[in-house]
């Protein structure tokens, strides 16, 4: 159900008391929904681990922001993407993460399409968006000495073999699609649009549905006046450079936060509103790429996220690494309360956290840290521990994750990058 004003579509969450086509409506199956969140250059592995299950699950220092939700999470050790070994640092063990098919040398980028796209392509019809593809940090362009494409190392969502998904870098151009924001009216608040909809819809839905409706908008509201923070930012750095007064600028359309706890906070409330609303039911956030630049001062932190992976057990980068897992546990929490019949959007879905390599300074990928977070409707066993590391090569491809979370999906496949077989006990 959609709230429309001028200019603006507000997409609006599942409410169980209002009709749908002139019929009652039913609670599910509610739709499943998939979001990948990637962490560049590895983890702190002194700090990686966790143990037991449900309640009594232990988890490291690293998973710990996971805690609140560990009981919908499983944290998977051992995994591998076998093409990505012995293909050279960096782009080679990253432009195919999600594909799982061997990419190109040289000045033709040449891959296979990732999981992410497969599904958007197979579910992506149903949903006014097929997929969101963010990333809070811009691509890179030429060549690595390794003689890959730094795109490999910027994209890890590929819609062909030849062509990643281009990137999303402005939270507020991706709250502007999620809301069709456009024409002459943009300056004013898009609730200020809808407000006299929302105010109708109110008085004909129950107290559950009014409660949840409210709810959403005062989300809605809150996320979009950070984002006219960051344009108000921009107008200003405008206005000083060129000379004018601000009041004849004209809203820009774009704005970068300048810290990146904020970036990563908007990307992921966008995500969330995305899949509360029905949106998409694809998602994709390059958290950080491989060969990072980001700077963490407030960490304590003096280099860049790449440089400080070279040194990936010291104090310094386990803050790093934290950092990410935090706000991947945030975009659980903040699923986990949108009620959703008698569970949450997050029990509907699958959040996948995941690496390129294990160790940065001697970019290890024989193993890769994986985290999931959701039951896709019941149908993903979840509060676990599970370890694929000595169950030989052919039973830890991170590729059989793959076909065996598209399986709950709906979308079945014979094979899909190197595996022909399901991950076991999943």
């Amino acid at each position: 159900m959609f709230l429309r004003g001028v200019g603006v579509t507000m997409a609006l969450p599942w409410l169980e008391s209002v009709p749908v086509w002139g019929a009652p409506a039913t609670p599910g199956p509610f739709p499943k929904r998939f979001a990948v969140c990637f962490m560049g250059n590895g983890i702190n592995g002194n700090h990686w681990w966790s143990k037991g299950s449900g309640d009594e699950m232990k988890l490291s220092k690293s998973l710990e922001p996971l805690e609140p939700v560990k009981r919908k999470i499983n944290v998977i050790n051992g995994l591998f993407n076998k093409p990505a070994v012995g293909m050279g640092i960096h782009p080679g063990q990253t432009g195919n993460l999600l594909s799982g098919v061997p990419i190109q040398r040289g000045a033709t980028v040449h891959g296979g399409v990732s999981m992410d796209q497969v599904l958007a392509q197979r579910v992506g019809q149903d949903t006014p968006l097929s997929s969101l593809v963010l990333a809070c940090e811009q691509p890179m362009t030429g060549y690595h000495e390794t003689n890959f494409s730094m795109a490999y190392s910027s994209h890890i969502s590929w819609e062909s073999a030849e062509s990643p998904v281009p990137n999303e870098v402005y939270p507020s151009l991706a709250f502007d699609s999620l809301f069709e924001n456009r024409g002459s009216l943009r300056n004013q608040s898009i609730l200020d649009r809808v407000r006299d909809r929302a105010l109708s819809l109110e008085q004909q839905v129950s107290s559950s549905d009014k409660a949840k409706l409210d709810e959403y908008l005062t989300s809605v509201r809150e996320v979009e006046k950070r984002v006219e923070r960051m344009r108000a930012d921009k107008s200003k750095a405008e206005e000083s450079a060129k000379g004018r007064p601000l009041f004849t600028m004209q809203r820009p359309a774009n704005g970068l936060p300048e810290d990146i706890r904020e970036h990563l906070r908007l990307m992921a409330d966008i995500i969330a509103m995305a899949f509360q609303t029905d949106k998409t039911r694809i998602a994709s956030l390059l958290l950080c790429r491989d060969l990072s630049g980001l700077y963490y001062p407030f960490l304590g932190v003096k280099g860049d996220h790449h440089s400080a992976s070279h040194d990936d057990l010291s104090d310094g980068y386990e803050r790093i690494t934290r950092l990410h897992l935090t706000h991947f546990a945030e975009l659980a929490k903040r699923l986990d309360a949108m009620p959703e019949g008698e569970g949450t959007v997050l029990d509907n879905s699958c959040l996948l956290f995941l690496s390129n390599m294990w160790a940065g300074w001697k970019h290890d990928n024989m193993k890769l840290p994986v985290v999931t977070a959701g039951g896709l409707g019941g149908t993903l066993k979840t509060g676990r521990s599970l370890n694929y590391l000595y169950a030989g090569d052919e039973n830890r491809k991170l590729c059989s994750l793959y076909l065996s979370i598209m399986d709950r999906m709906g979308v079945e496949l014979d094979h899909f990058g190197d595996a022909d077989t399901r991950l076991a006990d999943l």
